[in-house]
């Protein structure tokens, strides 16, 4: 029969550390292999003492390494909670500009200026608030390029998003090269 050693650890006096001993037996599966005179140690307390503190300090690292795990999925939760508010946001300006009063078909790659009217309708045009001048007869809400996805970019983004169009391009196209030779 195995033997189970309780020792009490200091930080935590309600739970006590535990070390289980292997069982010992004198005939294993009724076979003796060795004298059990000559094989079996006689421990010091200490012994038992240095087991226990053993597990517990095992029990402390796998905490820590839990709770380093947990924290890293926590903020992957969180950037990616952030990268969904984003979505949503895009997804309703680009909804509100596809709905936006418009008297022109609407061509991928073309940058469109919105307008407002002191009623509040909203509409697109293709005459930028420097083509209108001085003469400008609706307060100019902001100015959006069109996209073959058909979503909206603002024209401040135009720059960084072309960036990463091109970086993926070159990623797709050094990607194709590499399956081309196969």
């Amino acid at each position: 029969m195995s033997k189970i050693y309780s020792v009490i650890r200091s930080s935590d006096a309600a739970r006590p550390a535990t070390a289980t001993l292997v069982e010992n037996t004198d005939c294993p599966l009724g076979t003796a292999l060795v004298n059990p005179n000559k094989s079996t140690k006689q421990y010091e307390p200490q012994d038992l003492v240095a087991l226990a503190q053993t597990v517990q300090k095992a029990d402390e690292f796998v905490r820590a390494n839990a709770t380093n795990k947990l924290t890293q999925i926590a903020k992957q939760m969180q950037f990616l909670q952030e990268q969904a508010r984003l979505a949503l946001e895009e997804a309703k300006r680009d909804a509100e500009l596809h709905h936006a009063a418009c008297n022109l078909v609407k061509m991928p790659g073309t940058t469109y200026h919105l307008y407002e009217r002191s009623s509040g309708q909203r509409y697109m045009s293709i005459l930028s608030p420097q083509e209108w001048g001085l003469s400008m007869p609706h307060e100019h809400v902001g100015s959006y390029r069109l996209e073959y996805d058909q979503s909206w970019t603002p024209v401040e983004d135009i720059v960084k998003r072309s960036e990463e169009f091109g970086l993926v391009n070159k990623l797709l196209n050094s990607q194709l090269a590499l399956t081309d030779g196969l």
